[in-house]
């Protein structure tokens, strides 16, 4: 009906029609709307679609003048500028979600933002790293994904109403004109091109498909984070169910189901793909499938982003689980490496010494701190009484203080600098 209304104005601009028709028209149209909006309209077995739905309807309020509003276009230039309608609504509206699932993150990491956790690599402990740096690294991802929807949406924005069914059109009406009313800043180029071209669905698809890849791996730490195994985190009852036959269980249900949703999504991505593929020009009854793939994998998206978004609000940390999780284990094994540099050993050379430290203290079960001044210079000279310096959670943390490091103090500024974005 926007679209609708727009070409009718544009008609009367090209003098198809009169002013008086085109007031009528578009009162007619609001009336329409206004139906549709209050669940009063009824469909007809004879509606081929909701367009003719709509004409009919129109005719029956105003007249035979309803007749007149298709001239001009075809339901083929009409669905191609309904959906970049709908498609440019709803990303509009994600990206608001995404900013939104953003600030729920920062506003945790703030609040745990003197919490280590052990950080990872091929899911074993490596070295610690702030609650908050790892939170952060998810509302980057984020942040990229806005990026992608934003400039999806440039090639959404383009308006190809005036296309007609493939060829154009024989009345002489101002596209820039419609494009305006309707808040487009350009116009399509070809009329081929415009009626079948869907290459912005597949874009947005595949942005939305990237999105819940990044909900997935949080899923993932979710699930892995609250087990019996781990404990470094309780999800919220309300987000959970019991075992129907196991009555101490908590299972993950809503990070179990936005990884499994994650599949759903990717498959509209290649539902798009493969429809399109040596899709003849112009326009072709394929395309009616688009809109199923389009219409759930942006349904889809902006649900998990919903509900992760509140599951992440209600999280509790297990501060003191993750303050055992930092100790021992090796965690500080790189923080002797690095001061061996310092002390002009190269880099190889420090490696290895302290590989052997490593498994001397993993042969008599003890940790890299446990050992004395004297017992470490047996692997080597270089060692002074300043490593033990080196040797806490808190200076391997804080030593990592250049840009994007999980220092304090980076984490600190880079959150008051999402603080400010994300206001």
């Amino acid at each position: 009906i926007q679209g609708s209304i727009a070409h009718c104005k544009t008609l009367g601009k090209a003098r198809v029609l009169t002013a008086s028709e085109t007031r009528a028209i578009v009162k007619g149209l609001e009336s329409v709307k206004t139906e549709l909006d209050r669940g009063r309209f009824r469909f007809t077995q004879q509606d081929e679609d909701i367009h003719m739905a709509i004409e009919r309807r129109l005719t029956e309020l105003i007249g035979p003048l309803g007749g007149k509003l298709h001239t001009g276009r075809s339901r083929n230039d009409q669905v191609a500028l309904d959906i970049r309608l709908y498609v440019r609504s709803e990303l509009s509206r994600l990206v608001v979600d995404l900013e939104d699932f953003q600030r729920v993150l920062v506003r945790k990491g703030k609040a745990n933002r003197t919490v280590a956790m052990p950080g990872y690599t091929h899911l074993q402990r490596a070295q610690p790293v702030l609650f908050a740096h790892h939170l952060l690294a998810y509302v980057e991802m984020i942040e990229r994904d806005k990026g992608r929807l934003r400039d999806a949406s440039v090639r959404v924005n383009v308006m190809p109403l005036g296309s007609g069914a493939l060829a154009g059109t024989n009345y002489p009406v101002d596209r820039r004109f419609t494009a305006g009313l309707l808040g487009f800043p350009s116009v399509t180029q070809n009329s081929l091109d415009a009626v079948s071209d869907r290459d912005f669905m597949i874009e947005v698809a595949s942005a939305l498909s990237i999105t819940m890849m990044h909900l997935s791996r949080l899923s993932e730490e979710l699930v892995l984070w609250s087990s019996q195994e781990f404990q470094f985190v309780e999800l919220p009852d309300a987000f959970c169910t019991g075992s129907s036959m196991m009555p101490q269980k908590k299972n993950p249900d809503v990070p179990e189901l936005v990884r499994g949703k994650t599949g759903r999504v990717y498959g509209h991505l290649l539902n798009l793909l493969t429809m399109l593929k040596a899709l003849p020009l112009s326009y072709n009854r394929d395309l009616q499938e688009d809109k199923p793939a389009l219409f759930d994998a942006l349904d889809t998206v902006s649900a998990s982003l919903t509900i992760m978004t509140e599951l992440m609000r209600r999280l509790t940390v297990n501060r003191d689980t993750l303050k055992r999780a930092v100790q021992g284990g090796g965690m500080l094994a790189t923080e002797v490496a690095d001061y061996l540099v310092g002390r002009g050993v190269p880099f190889r050379e420090a490696h290895a010494i302290t590989g052997r430290l490593v498994r001397a203290a993993l042969d008599q079960g003890r940790e890299l701190t446990d050992f004395t001044l004297e017992e470490l210079r047996t692997f080597s000279e270089r060692i002074e009484k300043g490593l033990f310096a080196r040797l806490t959670v808190t200076a391997a943390i804080d030593r990592k203080s250049q840009i994007g490091g999980t220092a304090r103090m980076r984490v600190e500024q880079r959150m008051k600098e999402l603080e400010r974005i994300l206001s």
